[in-house]
């Protein structure tokens, strides 16, 4: 098992791409801590991955509220003796009413969001792993960029794009400087990818339209939550131990 003995975080965990990863992690070993505000969904991990080889550890806490940010690492890092994982697997861009807006429809408010849901909680719970990582000379940080932040979408604010391009620069930045710390820095830049949240707007399209977005794939579907996970916990593991700085398009071919 590629995570026996492994401590992760992630963020997100209950649903979506970080629910994926962590199923990955857990029945291949890993203790996931996993960091989600909506209760229900770290119960519901509890008892369905009970039985595995790893284990789940759920806590329920805002990402994005630094004092309960640094409370958790500090106690995850006492109860188990330092984190191994960190998976950032907070964002998205359907935080907004309209995920779709121009930049002259966009409020103020509207921007901040996007940025600090998707790049804000990154850098918070990156600043406060790493430090313990640095102690332990090793660590592997993934983290969830997208398709937009190389402005390869029309279908994102210009407020998300911005964001998941700080993400990528966030990734190659931390390469360089943790690299000598033995830790290695990388993210996944995915395309569309029907997950719990993103669904019921992929519902309310019609289906020329969908069919016109697969139409686009090269590999003619839409990515799920275990295709961008898969490639997330290939760079968990020691398989990619001489990877780092790398941000890697998941996209089915869309380029």
């Amino acid at each position: 098992m590629r995570f026996e003995g492994k401590t992760a975080v992630i963020t997100a965990a209950g649903a979506g791409i970080g629910r994926a990863t962590a199923d990955i992690l857990v029945k291949e070993g890993a203790t996931v801590v996993a960091v989600e505000i909506d209760q229900e969904r770290v119960d519901k991990m509890g008892s369905e991955l009970v039985d595995e080889a790893g284990a789940v550890d759920g806590r329920c806490i805002d990402a994005m509220d630094e004092s309960q940010v640094r409370a958790l690492i500090a106690d995850v890092e006492a109860k188990y003796g330092g984190i191994d994982i960190l998976v950032n697997a907070v964002g998205g861009s359907t935080i907004v009413e309209n995920p779709r807006m121009t930049i002259d429809e966009m409020s103020f408010e509207d921007w901040q969001k996007l940025i600090d849901f998707n790049l804000s909680a990154t850098f918070l719970f990156c600043n406060t792993v790493i430090p313990g990582m640095k102690k332990a000379g090793s660590g592997k940080i993934v983290s969830l960029a997208s398709i937009a932040g190389r402005g390869l979408s029309l279908n994102s604010s210009s407020a998300y794009a911005a964001a998941k391009g700080g993400i990528i620069a966030l990734t190659r930045k931390l390469a360089l400087e943790l690299g000598p710390d033995g830790i290695n820095v990388n993210a996944i830049a995915p395309s569309l990818t029907l997950t719990e949240r993103l669904m019921p707007h992929w519902e309310k399209r019609s289906a020329e339209s969908q069919a016109a977005e697969i139409e686009k794939v090269p590999l003619k579907r839409v990515a799920t939550a275990r295709d961008q996970a898969g490639v997330i916990a290939f760079l968990l593991s020691s398989d990619a131990d001489f990877v780092t700085g790398l941000t890697i398009d998941v996209t089915g071919g869309l380029s």
